[in-house]
């Protein structure tokens, strides 16, 4: 296989193009602001978002677009949802026509509504724009980049590409399946960060595990409803990029979204001061707002994520959990049930 281009050097981003460079592939990395491409380059490792993790010798780090870009034949994707359009335009002139392309980014466009994928099709040229696919699961970056075992799902409406990827991302310690379902694989991923901050918020204002399970599994039953309004099968979200990665992002300190949900709740700043005091980007607070604005569209309810918005506004957070227990009782017997 010739090289590989990820561009996005976040957490995430740096720790895919570790496993691919320890598989023997060349692999190029693009770090958009020039000085820290440079530091990574000399100082093998991504000190920002990833320390402690040394970059392989076959990955290059640079912050020229197109040399990372040209000649690659798989393109990752791994931006900020917000930025994935105008990366993807940016770097749409270089793509090789044979290229094959996938999003491993969690999120969705405010305004439009767009999918990772949505955005890349409308941005890409024809060929790769065919070839196209998302990864997503319970894919925490650090415990991947320390080699401890998990699991992950691909995405693709075409069969090759499906393979081609999952062989392309699946190691000894990363165990990679396929589907067709990119509706359900991309909402999946995204949704479940908007639940995870609630249960980070739980957690900070000191309630117990009976609360962090009603609302991981009402926040459930809120995904399946719109990932399925959107086209979604419901299977997919009992899988790994529905349930696993719910379990993993709602459980664990190293979710940027879950501590963030803690910090708030437990320190009572605004979120501007707590995202200004952060590097990473925590998406779901961006998907509490469109998600809420896609469930609108299709007349669904999605009481927790509204709860969320309205919390992210000022609101006070243990009048939102009364008005949550408060609302009319009715039968549990479909988990997709309002």
């Amino acid at each position: 296989m010739q090289g590989i281009a990820v561009l996005g050097s976040g957490a995430w981003g740096t720790t895919l193009a570790c496993g691919l460079a320890h598989k023997g592939l060349p692999v190029t990395l693009w770090e958009y602001q020039p000085e820290r491409a440079a530091a990574m380059q000399r100082d093998r490792e991504n000190a920002t978002f990833l320390p402690g993790i040394t970059l392989p010798a076959g990955v290059t780090v640079t912050a020229h677009l197109p040399s990372a870009v040209s000649g690659a034949a798989v393109v990752i994707f791994v931006a900020p949802s917000q930025r994935m359009r105008a990366n993807a335009a940016q770097a749409a002139a270089f793509i090789s026509p044979a290229a094959s392309v996938i999003s491993c980014s969690k999120g969705l466009e405010l305004g439009t509504l767009a999918r990772m994928t949505e955005i890349l099709r409308a941005e890409l040229p024809p060929g790769p724009r065919e070839r196209l696919a998302a990864l997503s699961g319970p894919n925490l970056a650090r415990e991947i980049a320390e080699g401890k075992p998990a699991a992950s799902v691909v995405a693709s409406a075409d069969p090759a590409t499906a393979r081609l990827m999952q062989d392309l991302f699946a190691s000894q310690r990363l165990r990679v399946y396929s589907t067709d379902d990119v509706v359900g694989v991309e909402l999946g991923g995204t949704l479940k960060n908007v639940i995870a901050i609630a249960i980070g918020g739980a957690d900070g204002l000191g309630f117990g595990d009976n609360t962090k399970a009603t609302l991981m599994t009402r926040g459930l039953a809120e995904i399946v409803r719109l990932a399925v309004a959107e086209g979604a099968n419901p299977m997919t979200l009992a899988g790994l990029a529905g349930l696993g990665d719910l379990i993993a992002t709602c459980s664990s300190p190293l979710s940027r979204n879950y501590s963030l949900g803690r910090e708030l709740a437990a320190t009572r700043r605004s979120l501007a001061d707590v995202l200004g005091a952060r590097h990473s980007v925590a998406e779901g607070v961006v998907t509490a707002r469109a998600a809420v604005a896609m469930a609108a569209r299709h007349g669904i309810e999605m009481p927790i994520a509204q709860a969320l918005c309205a919390f992210f506004d000022g609101a006070d957070a243990h009048a939102l959990v009364a008005a949550l227990m408060q609302r009319d009782a009715r039968p549990e017997r479909d988990a997709l049930a309002g």
